[in-house]
């Protein structure tokens, strides 16, 4: 890529996408940023030099609102996803339809380069509806877009993510920190910057398309194994106590109607089943190191974000 190449990321105001809007400036192209709240999006501006970073409105759900945006790109990458349903951001609205809608409108702007971002465990078959969903939301892309670049990370982190840092808080705030389904699922928790540097070799044509890329990072990790790892990073000592599937599936029933929960059921279904690169993907080289990225590992970057749920924060004394 250099300074002529447009890239379109919707959905690249959020956690991962402003890891890849950085990487996409960093190549000297430019990033149209497609969000429902422009307006909040301030903090991608100075990831690049002036003007090479522009967010625009435009909502998933609307697709009138889509094309536009498509306009004059080089690649579109799509990063819509949801963690949880609210109101009309449902699962099915947003990673299934909406995946659709975004590839539609790509296509109508005559755009020749589509990535999609799902997720390890996407699966028609799956107890979960997020899982579901996104199984759908990869079959209507290729329905569009039959050459699309799928990728699917395991659990991402980074310092603005939403697993280290949830159990980091919680190791500071609760006396004991939960195993659901005893703490035996596996995850093999990949680095943002990692992920941002597949998608710009997929946006670069750089990988394959006729099947996804699966994405973890060097270790794979129990549930209590990473809650071992937070209590170590955030110098606390709490107890670990195990919560079946069903007790969980209840307190899920009640939890998921705050207005950011923090457990739901489907999230529970997730837990049922491991989050790991599967063999398939690792014999056709369609992981990190079949591209040539070597996988960052956990213990050089998430100590440092979780100093902040330590005793005395920053001025906490931490050994490794």
């Amino acid at each position: 890529m250099n300074n002529r190449a447009l890239v379109t990321v919707y959905g690249g105001s959020g956690f991962l996408g402003r890891h890849l809007v950085r990487a996409i400036a960093r190549t000297g192209a430019r990033a149209r940023v497609p969000c429902r709240r422009p307006d909040l999006a301030g903090h991608l501006q100075p990831l690049g030099g002036v003007g090479q970073i522009v967010p625009v409105q435009a909502n998933v759900r609307f697709p009138d609102s889509l094309v536009t945006a498509a306009e004059d790109a080089d690649a579109v990458v799509n990063l819509v996803g949801i963690l949880f349903a609210s109101g009309k951001q449902t699962f099915k609205t947003v990673q299934d339809e909406g995946a659709r809608n975004v590839a539609e409108a790509a296509k109508a702007a005559g755009v020749g380069t589509f990535v999609h971002v799902s997720a390890i465990g996407a699966d028609a078959g799956s107890p979960s509806v997020y899982a579901q969903s996104k199984a759908a939301g990869e079959a209507a892309v290729r329905d569009v877009y039959p050459d699309a670049t799928i990728v699917r990370p395991s659990v991402v982190f980074g310092p603005e993510d939403e697993f280290f840092n949830r159990f980091g808080a919680m190791a500071q705030l609760f006396p004991a920190l939960p195993l659901i389904g005893g703490g035996h699922t596996k995850f093999q928790p990949v680095f943002v910057g990692d992920v941002a540097q597949t998608l710009v070799a997929a946006i670069e044509g750089r990988t394959k398309t006729d099947a996804p890329y699966e994405l973890g990072g060097p270790e794979v990790l129990t549930m209590k194994e990473v809650m071992e790892r937070v209590l170590a990073y955030t110098m606390r000592s709490r107890p670990l106590i195990s919560l079946p599937f069903w007790l969980a599936k209840l307190q899920g029933a009640f939890l998921q109607w705050l207005p950011n929960p923090p457990l739901t059921i489907d999230q529970v279904r997730l837990l049922e089943t491991d989050n790991v690169v599967s063999e398939g993907a690792v014999k056709d080289g369609r992981t990190l190191q079949g591209l040539g990225i070597e996988p960052v590992q956990i213990a050089s970057v998430v100590p440092d974000y979780l100093e902040q749920f330590r005793p005395r924060g920053q001025f906490s004394v931490y050994k490794a």
